[in-house]
This record gives C-alpha cells, sequence and structure tokens, in this order.
C-alpha cells in the first residue's frame, strides 16, 4: 500500500470514528444543552421574581408611608383649626403672657383703673367738664393700657421671629453630629437669646411631664402664634410620627425663615416712600391748622366755638382718619 493510499485510509477511519461518537454523543450533548437551558431560564425567572418582589415592597413601603404622611397631615390640620379657636383671637389673659408681662389679672384691672382715675381727675383738675373727663378716664382706663400690651406682644414676636433661625440651625447642627433633639432643646433654652430661650424652656419643661414632642411643640405655637413657629411645629411633628431626615427639614426651614426675613427687610424698604407721604399728607392738616391758631387764634377760632365750625372739624378728621387708613391699608402687606 503506498503512502498516499495510506493517508487515505486513516482520514476516512477519523472521519468514520467522528461520525460515530456524532451519533452517540449528540443526544447526551443536546439533553445537557436543554438542562443549561431550563436552569438558566428557571434563574433568570427567579431572579425577575425577587426584582419584583423587591419593587413591589418597595411600592407597598411608599404607599404605607404616604398614607402615613397623609395621616399625620389630617390630624395636623384638625389640630391646627382646633388651636386656631386660641391663637386668632386670644384672651386678654393670653396676650399678656405672649408679651412677656410678669403681672397678673388682677394687678392689670387696678393699674388700669388707677391710671383712668388719674385721667379723671386730672380733666376735672384742669376744668375740662364732666363729660370730657369721664371720655377721657374710659379711653385710659380701657384702651391705652390693651394698646400698650398689643405693642408689647408684637414686639416681643419680632424678637423671636429674629432669633428663631438661629435657634433651627443650632438643631440641625445637633441632629447633624448625632444629639437627640431633647438635648438640642435644652440647649436652646440654655443659650439661646431671650425670648426663644424661655419659650424653649417651656417645651422642654412639657417633655419633663411627659408631654410628646409634638404635643410640647404644639404649646409653643400656642404661646408664639406666628407662621414660622407653625411651619416648624409641623414639620418637628411630621417627623417624629412619619420619620424621616429631620435636619434637611429644618435646614430648609431655617433658610426660608431667613429668605422671608429678607423679603419683608425689602417690601419695608421700597414702601418707605410711601409711609413718608402717607405721614406728611396725615400730620399737614394738624401742623396748619396749630401753626394758624399761634399766629392768628382769631381767625380760626370759630372752629372751636361756632356749631358749624364743630362740625367741620368732626367732618375734616373723619375723612382725614379714612384717607389715614385707607393709605394704610394700601401699603400693608403680609408676610
Amino acid at each position: 500500500m503506498s503512502g498516499a493510499q495510506l493517508l487515505i485510509f486513516v482520514v476516512l477511519c477519523t472521519l468514520a470514528a467522528g461520525a460515530l461518537a456524532y451519533v452517540f454523543l449528540q443526544p447526551r450533548i443536546a439533553a445537557e444543552r436543554n438542562a443549561e437551558a431550563r436552569l438558566n431560564q428557571f434563574k433568570k425567572a427567579e431572579t425577575d421574581g425577587a426584582s419584583k418582589r423587591v419593587a413591589r415592597d418597595r411600592l407597598q413601603e411608599a404607599a404605607k408611608r404616604r398614607k402615613t404622611i397623609q395621616s399625620s397631615l389630617k390630624e395636623i390640620e384638625e389640630k391646627q383649626k382646633e388651636r386656631s379657636k386660641h391663637t386668632l383671637k386670644p384672651s386678654l389673659r393670653r396676650r399678656m403672657e405672649q408679651a412677656g408681662l410678669k403681672v397678673s389679672g388682677r394687678q392689670f384691672v387696678l393699674g388700669s383703673a388707677g391710671l383712668g382715675l388719674f385721667g379723671f381727675l386730672g380733666a376735672i383738675f384742669f376744668d375740662q367738664g364732666l363729660l370730657v373727663a369721664l371720655g377721657i378716664a374710659v379711653v385710659l382706663a380701657l384702651a391705652v393700657p390693651r394698646i400698650a400690651v398689643n405693642i408689647l406682644r408684637k414686639k416681643r414676636q419680632t424678637r423671636f421671629i429674629d432669633e428663631l433661625p438661629n435657634a433651627i440651625d443650632l438643631i440641625v447642627r445637633g441632629v447633624k453630629s448625632g444629639l437627640p433633639i431633647n438635648d438640642t432643646m435644652r440647649m436652646i433654652a440654655s443659650e439661646a437669646a431671650e425670648p426663644v430661650r424661655s419659650e424653649f424652656q417651656k417645651v422642654v419643661e412639657a417633655q419633663q411631664v411627659g408631654l410628646s414632642m409634638s404635643e410640647a411643640v404644639e404649646r409653643l405655637y400656642q404661646d408664639v402664634p406666628l407662621p414660622e413657629v407653625n411651619f416648624f411645629a409641623i414639620v418637628v411633628s411630621i417627623q417624629a410620627q412619619a420619620g424621616g431626615n429631620l435636619s434637611e427639614a429644618l435646614g430648609n426651614l431655617s433658610r426660608v425663615l431667613r429668605e422671608r426675613k429678607k423679603m419683608k427687610a425689602k417690601i419695608q424698604a421700597m414702601s418707605m416712600e410711601a409711609k413718608a407721604s402717607g405721614t406728611i399728607i396725615g400730620s399737614l392738616p394738624i401742623v396748619v391748622g396749630t401753626l394758624v391758631y399761634l399766629t392768628t387764634p382769631d381767625y380760626i377760632g370759630l372752629l372751636f366755638t361756632d356749631p358749624t365750625g364743630n362740625f367741620l372739624l368732626v367732618g375734616s378728621a373723619f375723612w382725614m382718619m379714612t384717607g389715614v387708613f385707607v393709605m394704610r391699608q394700601m401699603i400693608n402687606f403680609d408676610f
């Protein structure tokens, strides 16, 4: 047998052996491939099922959290309506507490009565007549003390709002450093400026007697009925019931309060021209009348002695007060 024939014989034997091996091994290889494909399909289905379960759990958790927040907001809204009954029209005793006055109701009444009596005796001493003396006594006894309380209350609330962002920043820094919010409240009650320190001291004392953080902060809003304090109470209440990043929420609130303060100062600066114009226009008749009375009292004296002059004075005063009120409403902005 030649070499070429031997080579052809070897090749044919190899092909025959390969064909026999394929015939006998192909079903097994196909079965293994099908098994591997089914296993991969099962693993993929299991992975998809796990992903679906994770996604479903996340949706359920988000829905549960949303429902919790909605219920919290609804509860806060109901509490807000209940608190509004006490904050929109507070009693005189409540206004005195909000003004920071340390006097009792009896002392206030006795002081008001003494002021009215002083005005009555002063009017009688200067021969102003009984009716005028009674009018002065009523104004001094009823109006002046209440106006003074309202002015002191407004000033104290303004000081509180100016210091509140600093107190909130202190809470944010404390929470970020790992301190509980109760400890940050105590820090404010001991280190902040008045009147924030005394008001937060009431919050700490309320917690010490067993009230929750939400209830204690709600009392803060009752003592200082301002929108900014209401924002703070709502943020703390939602965080206490639904959880969340308290430092981020309070940080945003602090930034909003500072921006409101800047906007308020900007609006006041822009409205100063209108306020100056209103002051000049409102005081001009009084100044001119006083100068005329000092230079030629006989010329203007008819307005005080003649009934027609008295009627003109009353009408002029009414229209002047109406104009001043309208101008005040035009330049008065709510924040």
